[in-house]
């Protein structure tokens, strides 16, 4: 008896330990994340991040530009920050991460790239298309930055009551990943309403194909950073895809946004 409830307490324990970054990701299941994908151009992940992580993150919003603290070491946090309105994006704002990163922020594109490097490959295979990826975040980093593409691409994101993002890639040279991931940090129908994340897919001598999705707290959507395969008569075509952000009815919506090429 004392055995096998020594046992089962050594069984809880293990399981209520925190898990790393990227023990959750990899805890995902990548094959349904995958066909999911294939499908649809986006898909859901379980949750990567607790109540209280997403509020941290989204406290580094309201940092100044010239952040004071061990971990920036008094360096400004964030590289830029972009009116969305004034450049006629939408309406809202969003700032670019500077370099290094925070630790959560390195930790999770680190631990998501190997999984849609999978994934990216797979596509680049059915397009007939060159797969540029190495098997590291770290070596792909070094030809984007041999490009030109040197500056962070890691993005943190704040709405307003009817602010909206309108559909766009994110592509910042030639130097492209795929496939890129958004983390949802505030939750939805609590600290506001509306705000869905929106793909919009150009179908082939079609009409475009919208897909709508509530961005759950804690947890990542990943989705097509400009196309993905379509299965068509003649095999596989590529299908330009878009994404943006509804109207945020109610509240304020913050979000992190991962890429994985830089800028």
């Amino acid at each position: 008896m004392t055995t096998t409830t020594t046992t089962a307490t050594r069984t809880t324990e293990r399981h209520s330990r925190p898990r790393t970054l990227a023990q959750r990701v990899a805890a995902a299941d990548w094959p349904a994340l995958a066909e999911e994908l294939d499908t649809l151009g986006c898909a859901v992940t379980p949750r990567l991040l607790s109540p209280a992580d997403c509020r941290a993150l989204s406290a580094l919003y309201d940092e100044p530009a010239e952040a004071q603290g061990t971990e920036s070491g008094g360096r400004s946090r964030f590289r830029s920050t972009i009116d969305m309105a004034r450049h006629r994006f939408g309406s809202g704002q969003y700032r670019y991460f500077a370099n290094p990163l925070p630790e959560p922020v390195q930790a999770l594109r680190e631990a998501f790239y190997p999984h849609l490097l999978k994934i990216a490959r797979d596509w680049a295979d059915k397009l007939g298309r060159p797969a540029p990826w190495p098997d590291s975040l770290e070596e792909w980093l070094t030809p984007c930055h041999e490009a030109g593409q040197t500056k962070s691409s890691q993005i943190l994101l704040r709405y307003g009551a009817g602010d909206w993002n309108a559909l766009h890639r994110d592509l910042f040279g030639e130097m492209v990943f795929p496939l890129q991931v958004v983390i949802g940090l505030d939750e939805q129908g609590i600290d506001y309403t509306g705000g869905e994340f929106l793909l919009v897919e150009q179908r082939l001598r079609a009409q475009s194909r919208g897909t709508s999705t509530v961005l759950p707290q804690g947890h990542g959507l990943i989705f097509t950073t400009r196309d993905r395969p379509v299965r068509s008569a003649r095999g596989w075509s590529a299908g330009p895809v878009r994404h943006g952000v509804s109207a945020v009815r109610s509240g304020r919506r913050h979000s992190l946004g991962l890429v994985f090429h830089d800028a």
